[in-house]
Parts: C-alpha cells; structure tokens; sequence
C-alpha cells in the first residue's frame, strides 16, 4: 500500500494546499494523540513529526499534524506557504478560530496540517496569566474529529508550549540524536514527564526513544545507542533513522522524504518506524481495555 501511495501520480495528490479539511463523511472519535518531544534542538524532531505522520497516512490512518514550533517547519516542510497562513496554532490556542477552520490539506492524501505561527513566540508571555493556561491545546484536540492520529510536533524547550502539548497527549515520542551530548538534559525531560503525570495528564506515557543521525561508520553512534538502550530498555524502538542527505534535502521541495525519495535509507526506516509504532499501539490500547475489565471486580 504504501509503494502504490507513493507511486501515485502527483497529479492524483491534494493541489489544494490552502482548503480545510477533512469535509468527506468520517466516523468522528477522540483520536490518538502523540507528541514529539525533546527540549534539545537539531535532534530531528520535525523530521521525524512529518515523515512519521506521512508514512501513517499511507498505510491509511487519517493523520492531523500539528506544527507547536514558532519556526513553522513542519507545514512548510508539507508544501505550505507561510504568506498563505490565515489561521494557525496560535489562533486556535487563544480562540481566535476552531480547530477546523485553521487545518490545511497536504500534498499527501489523508494528511492534514494545523501549521505554526511565529506569533507562537510570543504566545508563553501571553499564556502566562489565561485560565487553563496549561489545557488549551487539550480542549481543542481532544475531542471527536475524523482523524484516527494526532502528531504534535513539539518546540525545542519544555516551554508553557511544550506543556500544552504532553497535557493533550496519550503518549510521547522522543528523538534522540545519536552524538556525544545527547543524554544531556535527557533526565530532565523525564522528571519533567513525571510532575505532567502527576499534576496534569496521569496517563501519560513515553511512547518510545527513536535513534536519529545514526552513523554506522562512527563508533561513538553506537556507543550512545547502546547507552540508550541500557537506560530505556524496550521503550527503544528497534528502528534507527539512520544520517541522509535526502532526508535534509526534501523540505526544501516542501515535501516529505517519504514522497521525496521513498528509496532512500531516511525515507525507508520512516516507514519502518511507523509500522513499529502502530504495532506497539495496539499492545498499549489491548494493555488498556484488559485493564479496564478485571474479573475479580466483576465477580465482586
């Protein structure tokens, strides 16, 4: 399925970067929200938000991505033009527009974008003395849309931005880049994970680590890898996203690497990685509805 969505003639693809979407009968439901998260930057998280959410859209899950980083890369990385942008994440945040009216249809059929803004920057100053400053991009995502995933592709900070996004979310995705300071702040994050849980949001979870910039001629990669490894155990994804021109080349076309060059090594372990991801979803939500039944309450 995904070869044939990416052999598709380009001319089958949404031209209409600037409608709204999805305006096609759905079933609505609350979807899975993931974020992409890591406060250190240049670790490949709006690589990893656009080519995860593309390769779910091509093995068929209608995807909603959405752009919480002021730079705004992840929609003109999808071929959005910024001069275009009428409604963003911004707007939706202060209620400025609905959530509907700020999403853009991609280039990539079943994948839609709620793009960024750069008045996000200034958004932490103006959040600061609003009720319910840390549940706004909650309320606006959790409820029943025509989408099965939502991907939050997070700034590079644990920023009141970054806050906003793990309250909305099930799970978290975090990047990990596969050089010498990575595991720096990494505890940090973690901790920071924990107060979410316990203050905010006690279902959220770590996802899983993705390894990214792997370079398989540098010992040092797998040195971190294996470090990772150690610390994390299983919540490691097997699948690495390996060091790749293409992969820095295709946002400059405003596509993803997937669409760009589906038979580069970035764009094949995306596909990978979202295989992977979608077969730990089903443990997580099969872990959850046993949970949700136990038979000795029943019995009681």
């Amino acid at each position: 399925m995904i070869a044939n969505f990416i052999r598709s003639p380009l001319k089958e693809l949404n031209e209409g970067s600037n409608s709204n979407a999805p305006t096609h009968s759905v079933t609505k439901r609350i979807p899975r929200i993931l974020s992409v998260a890591n406060q250190k930057g240049g670790v490949g998280k709006t690589t990893t938000s656009v080519n995860l959410a593309t390769a779910l859209a091509a093995i068929g899950k209608k995807v909603l991505l959405v752009d919480l980083d002021p730079q705004g890369n992840a929609g003109t990385g999808l071929g959005l033009v910024r001069a275009k942008i009428k409604a963003s994440t911004y707007d939706v945040i202060f209620g400025d527009c609905t959530l509907q009216e700020a999403i853009h249809q991609t280039k990539v059929p079943r994948l839609h974008v709620l793009p960024s803004s750069i008045h996000l920057s200034g958004a932490e100053i103006e959040l600061v003395n609003e009720s319910r400053r840390e549940y706004r991009l909650q309320e606006a995502l959790r409820v029943p849309m025509g989408y099965d995933y939502v991907i939050i592709d997070c700034p590079p900070s644990l920023s009141l931005l970054t806050l906003n996004a793990l309250v909305a979310s099930d799970s978290i995705i975090v990047p990990l880049q596969c050089e010498f300071y990575a595991l720096e702040g990494l505890s940090h994050l973690v901790k920071t994970i924990e107060r979410i849980k316990k203050n905010f949001n006690p279902l959220l979870d770590i996802h899983g680590v993705v390894l990214t910039m792997f370079d398989g001629r540098n010992n040092l990669s797998g040195m971190v890898a294996d470090d990772v490894r150690d610390y994390f155990g299983e919540k490691v994804y097997k699948t690495v996203i390996p060091r790749n021109v293409r992969l820095s080349e295709a946002p400059s076309y405003g596509l993803p690497a997937i669409v760009y060059d589906m038979r580069c090594p970035g764009a094949k372990a995306y596909i990978q990685l979202a295989k992977e991801v979608l077969k730990r979803e089903k443990e997580i939500i099969g872990n959850s509805q046993q949970n949700s039944f136990d038979p000795s309450n029943e019995a009681a």
